[in-house]
């Protein structure tokens, strides 16, 4: 298991961003990431989880308990970019009142499509239809009467064969 984590210091907050398996075996580098966050003494810590996965809940619980410690000193720590997956682990394993996440718990992805812009053309909905030829076909000739409908193909040319080797 791998975890990859960067602490990103501003003024006003620090940002958490988890990348990997946030689970038993990489809780050290979690707790140790979150410490350095704390420690710079920001009003709010953000931790973006959008490439984190949650398996065994080990990470969960450890940013659950951040979070109360944060909110003990009058802090304040956001978990941001949380996929429908991770919501739904934190909704099950009960610390929907201990996380503040930026979207619902259950459901979709907080992600929506962007409205269509006034400036263009709004989206076509209907099914494609080809458009309207506006030269006339040329009409077919009539088979020969002797020959039959086979006389309208194309006699084939002989080609060598040996023209391509």
């Amino acid at each position: 298991m791998h975890l990859s984590v960067a602490v990103v210091p501003a003024p006003a907050q620090v940002v958490v961003r988890l990348t990997g398996d946030a689970g038993r075996p990489t809780l050290a580098r979690l707790t140790s990431a979150l410490t350095r966050a704390a420690g710079h003494g920001t009003g709010s810590v953000v931790v973006d989880v959008a490439g984190a996965r949650f398996d065994d809940g080990t990470g969960l619980q450890a940013l659950a308990g951040f979070s109360d410690t944060l909110a003990a000193a009058g802090r304040r720590c956001r978990v941001v970019g949380a996929p429908a997956a991770v919501r739904r682990q934190v909704w099950e394993a009960g610390l929907a009142g201990r996380l503040e996440l930026d979207g619902p718990l259950t459901g979709q992805d907080p992600v929506r499509p962007r409205p269509p812009r006034p400036d263009r053309e709004p989206p076509v909905t209907t099914a494609w239809v080809p458009p309207l030829r506006e030269e006339p076909r040329r009409p077919r000739p009539e088979p020969h009467a002797v020959h039959g409908p086979h006389s309208l193909r194309r006699s084939a040319t002989p080609v060598a064969l040996d023209r391509w080797r």
